[in-house]
């Protein structure tokens, strides 16, 4: 696209070349990333992300090693952090709000302290 992939091409000279196409470059500092297929999750720690905009049209380019884990099984620390809901699924919390006749932070704190237990925090909040 640039001659040759862009291989003899000073890095300014094809920055400013994108600038003038309209598109911006920038480079995100990812701690980690997760693809998340319905058979297995793909994990980048420490990838090297790049978000390319072009006119409106945003790609990202992700480069690294991914570790490949079962579905479902990667990024509980980031969600858990944020929310501080330990990873128990709003609907368990919506379940067991209507079975016990609670809120839905009292089912959640009884969902906490039971390990995600349905039978467990429903039998405690009865």
């Amino acid at each position: 696209m640039f001659g040759g992939g862009g291989g003899g091409l000073n890095p300014r000279k094809m920055e400013q070349m994108m600038k003038q196409m309209g598109i911006d470059v920038e480079d995100i500092e990812a701690e980690e990333v997760i693809i998340r297929t319905d058979e297995y999750d793909l994990v980048f720690d420490d990838a090297e992300v790049t978000k390319m905009d072009a006119r409106g049209q945003e790609t990202y380019q992700v480069i690294g090693s991914p570790e490949q884990v079962d579905a479902g099984s990667a990024g509980g620390t980031a969600s858990e952090s944020d929310d501080g809901d330990a990873g128990i699924p709003d609907e368990d919390v919506e379940l067991v709000a209507q079975r016990a006749d609670v809120s839905e932070d009292d089912a959640r704190d009884a969902l906490e302290a039971n390990d995600g237990d349905l039978a467990a925090a429903i039998g405690e909040l009865e």
